[in-house]
Parts: C-alpha cells; structure tokens; sequence
C-alpha cells in the first residue's frame, strides 16, 4: 500500500513543481496608466510592486499571476499632483497601502493574444476587470503587455469634488508590462 502511494504522488509532485509561479522581474516591469485630465492626457505610474505568475503560452489556462502594488509608488508628472494623488480623496494611501490584482483566468485570442480576468481590489473595493494581452520573449524574459481599461469611480478613486467626469474622465487605461524569468524546464 505505501509504495502504490509513492507511485501515484509522484505525477501529482511533478505537476506542482511544473506548476510553481516565479517571481516578478520588477527591474524590467512597467504598471503606468493614463488618465484624461480636462480633456488632456496625464501619464503616470507605480513604481513599487511585486508579484508572481505562471505562464506557458502554450497551455494559458493554467497560467496565473497575483501582483501587488504600493499605492504610495504613484509617481505622477508634478510633485502637487502627486499629493493630490495620494490623499483620501484619491488614493488614500495611508488607509489603502496597496492595491492587488490577482488572476481568475486566461484564455488564448489567436495570433499570439490572450486575455486575462482576474479581480482588482483598491481602496476598498474589489471589482473583476479584464484585459486582451500578448506574450514576447526578451532573452531570458517572457513579456507580457496589454492596456486594462478601469472605471476609477467604481473603485472610489477621486471622491467628493472629483467625482465630476468632466474634470477628469471615469475611464483609466492601465498599461503593463510585465517581466518573467523564462522557466529552466
């Protein structure tokens, strides 16, 4: 009986190790976003985050990633407008540290484009989101990149005054790119 054990773990051992996310490449990732500001485009980004995935192009489904971000890392084009960013209005960095996004699917497009949907959860608020995105190898890197349109009123970013639409438009285009080390299989 306890070799029929050992036996039948070892497909199960292989599968898991197979199956072992990697961290994030955060020196070669990118988490930025575009806003429209008093119809003008404003450019930003996170600078801190981590994470890690799993993913094979060849069996996507099976893929996932689960990435944290330091609200604080805003980094936006004028050091007033980081503040802004970061207060209860907006971020709420000191209540809301960190946003999260963690994967609940990934499916093949065709011609090298997948989409994933997962959950974002941001200042308090936990919402699915969606986005199409490719795959390219950059030497030992397996790069990820696609644009995630966001509502960030469902997510109770700009409040009070800010929740006008004219000032500043509902809709966020995030813009990634991440970095994964390419597996030694």
């Amino acid at each position: 009986m306890k070799k029929l054990f050992t036996v039948a773990a070892v497909p199960l051992i292989l599968l898991a190790q197979q199956a072992c996310s990697t961290p994030l490449d955060v020196a070669h990732s990118q988490i930025g976003f575009t806003l429209t500001q008093m119809n003008s485009p404003m450019d930003g980004q996170f600078k801190r985050f981590s994470g890690d995935a799993v993913l094979d192009a060849k069996n996507p489904g099976a893929g996932h990633a689960d990435i944290t971000i330091s609200t604080a890392s805003i980094s936006l084009p004028t050091p007033a407008a980081k503040a802004q960013a970061e207060n209860s209005d907006w971020f709420n960095v000191a209540r809301y540290p960190t946003a999260r996004f963690v994967t609940s699917s990934i499916k093949p497009l065709g011609a090298n484009r997948y989409q994933v949907s997962g959950t974002l959860s941001l200042k308090g608020q936990n919402h699915g989101v969606s986005a199409p995105f490719t795959i390219s190898r950059k030497g030992a890197l397996t790069l990820v990149e696609g644009v995630m349109p966001i509502s960030r009123l469902a997510f109770k970013i700009g409040e009070g005054e800010w929740t006008d639409t004219d000032t500043v438009a509902d809709t966020v285009q995030i813009k990634f790119s991440i970095a994964i080390p390419n597996s030694s299989k």
